[in-house]
């Protein structure tokens, strides 16, 4: 007999699986013959849950993927027997046992590091990564020295070369000029290193909003993240439209329902009063859970019974309240829906990216491991 706890009792995220598999076939139309998909999984999946994310992929036929540290990689490589797991952040050179031993690739972003990891005595697959002006990571295209070095370790296999574009959401006339001139650094860099009878492997540049503002590029790889899971990072175009459904949606219990009179102020520092008598509703999510505290009385949305209802006063760290006075009916139990459907009503992760100030990738990276996931 199983006795935890409902998933359903409290707060959860709901995952549509068949979704997810839209969006990728939506992507797959917006690039080149020959391209394919490096799949970015880093951060839990974007919150979704890694586990069953990467199973749906695999079955989807996604053979590259994305994390950012070694132990993600580590875990992914559990879910994804086959396939390239490249790793973006830094694995130190004592580390490169778990890169061996896991089939991992590294992301090098200079001659120094490169060298040390050479000098593990361990055969490496590994990227290199090029700066062509986000000033994050990588080697100046300048540095064409440093870059070539690279070709002469015997213990790094170099499977690739990419860059990060830094402004490819937006479409103002500076910004697409800037991203261009990324897109021709490195292509002047991969032709030079090509011309010294150097193999640069796959070439990538583009993450989500690269894919729909620049889908002309015929490089080998594409890196969707967020639009991956069916979400813009703020509510903006691009260039193509895009076809995309949201994974995830966010849920919660109605834990108490009552009326306080007008003047009363709701939760702490009194950030909220009533103006005439109010039926308040409180809810079993909070901040704890992922949800923003920046939020708080400031146009965030959820919906009962199929109409959207404000969140009032501050945002707990397990609990909100809402203002609930013209739905009749409401009670303890009830579900509220805080990202997804209900009804004719629906609250994208835009809306709540942007009650917070905030964009969509910190939203769904923040939910918390306490949330349940239930995939549909």
């Amino acid at each position: 007999m199983d006795d935890r706890p409902l998933e359903r009792g409290r707060a959860w995220i709901e995952v549509e699986l068949n979704a997810l598999a839209h969006n990728l076939s939506d992507i797959r139309s917006k690039i080149p013959v020959g391209c394919q998909i490096m799949a970015i999984v880093k951060a839990n999946a974007y919150g979704h849950g890694v586990k069953r994310i990467a199973e749906q992929m695999v079955k989807e036929g996604i053979e590259a993927y994305a994390v950012a540290t070694v132990t993600e990689g580590i875990e992914l490589r559990e879910h994804v027997p086959e396939g390239s797991i490249l790793v973006l952040g830094r694995t130190p050179p004592d580390d490169a046992k778990w890169l061996f031993n896991n089939k991992l690739s590294q992301l090098v972003m200079d001659g120094a590091y490169a060298k040390s990891l050479n000098e593990t005595g361990y055969k490496l697959n590994i990227h290199i990564a090029i700066d062509t002006g986000m000033h994050r990571l990588g080697m100046e295209p300048s540095n064409l020295d440093e870059i070539k070095s690279i070709y002469d370790y015997d213990n790094l296999i170099i499977e690739g070369i990419g860059t990060h574009l830094s402004s490819p959401d937006s479409l103002t006339k500076s910004d697409v000029d800037f991203t261009n001139q990324q897109i021709e650094k490195l292509t002047e860099v991969v032709n030079v290193l090509k011309e010294k009878g150097h193999n640069t492997g796959k070439l990538h540049a583009q993450s989500s909003y690269g894919i729909y503002n620049y889908p002309g590029l015929k490089f080998d790889y594409v890196r969707p993240g967020i639009m991956m899971y069916g979400v813009k990072s703020l509510d903006d175009e691009t260039k193509i439209k895009t076809d995309l459904r949201p994974v995830l949606s966010l849920k919660a219990v109605i834990s108490q329902v009552r009326w306080i009179e007008a003047g009363e102020s709701v939760s702490y520092g009194r950030m909220y009063t009533t103006g005439k008598p109010a039926k308040i509703a409180t809810v079993g999510i909070g901040y704890a859970d992922g949800l923003p505290r920046q939020m708080s009385n400031n146009g965030g949305k959820a919906i009962v019974k199929g109409r959207k209802v404000p969140i009032i006063g501050r945002i707990c760290m397990d609990m909100l309240m809402l203002n609930v006075t013209e739905i009749q009916h409401v009670e303890a139990g009830d579900i509220v829906t805080l990202i997804g459907k209900d009804g004719d009503e629906v609250i994208h992760c835009e809306d709540i990216a942007g009650a917070a100030n905030t964009i969509t990738n910190d939203v769904l990276s923040g939910l918390s491991g306490r949330l349940p996931r239930i995939y549909i």
